[in-house]
């Protein structure tokens, strides 16, 4: 194989997202928080999960995920009286999508100081994703400048917010009249 061959082939293993349908997972850092025990605890005993979606390599359940399950994202929903539902990670940490993105196509426009500000939820090669609340079937990822693969819902790229710092914080509600959190369907979560 020419050398140059051979560096666009390295190049893809490196890549941390891309879509090659049946590959086999690989180790990538994410930023999301695995699955914490005490939200498995309401899954059954012994009951084998069902893949609703997968998207790439990216397996996608419906549920809690199973007491035991390591290295899994856990989406939830939360009820909160002055915005409805929204959808939190497993540990409790809320989830924002920004206006200024798209979600027809997929495309998130929050990069840099933005992107420290406000993290985007990501998951690694080596990672499933349950959702409780929320349709498997609109839950997806896209691939970032940067080769992280970020969670999508509703086609809307997903973000935490560095200021919230304890389960249940919606200080990123509403900031710059362009941040919302994000509700099972991707839309906004909005004040009543």
């Amino acid at each position: 194989m020419p050398v140059t061959a051979a560096a666009v082939v390295l190049a893809g293993l490196l890549s941390s997202c891309g879509s090659d349908q049946g590959a086999e997972p690989r180790t990538a850092t994410a930023s999301a928080s695995p699955v914490a025990s005490s939200t498995a605890a309401t899954a059954a005993v012994g009951q084998v999960p069902v893949v609703a979606k997968t998207q790439g390599w990216l397996k996608i359940y419906s549920g809690t995920a199973p007491a035991g399950t390591s290295n899994a994202l856990q989406l939830n929903v939360i009820s909160n009286p002055n915005i409805g539902q929204y959808v939190s990670d497993g540990s409790g940490r809320s989830l924002y999508r920004f206006d200024k993105d798209t979600a027809q196509p997929s495309v998130s426009n929050c990069a840099g100081q933005c992107a420290a500000t406000w993290p985007p939820l990501t998951v690694a090669r080596d990672q499933s994703l349950f959702a409780a609340g929320v349709d498997p079937q609109l839950i997806g990822f896209i691939e970032r400048a940067d080769g992280t693969c970020q969670i999508t819902i509703g086609g809307w790229p997903v973000y935490y917010f560095a200021k919230d710092k304890n389960p249940g914080d919606l200080l990123g509600q509403g900031v710059g009249q362009t941040w919302f959190a994000v509700a099972p369907n991707g839309g906004k979560a909005l004040s009543r």
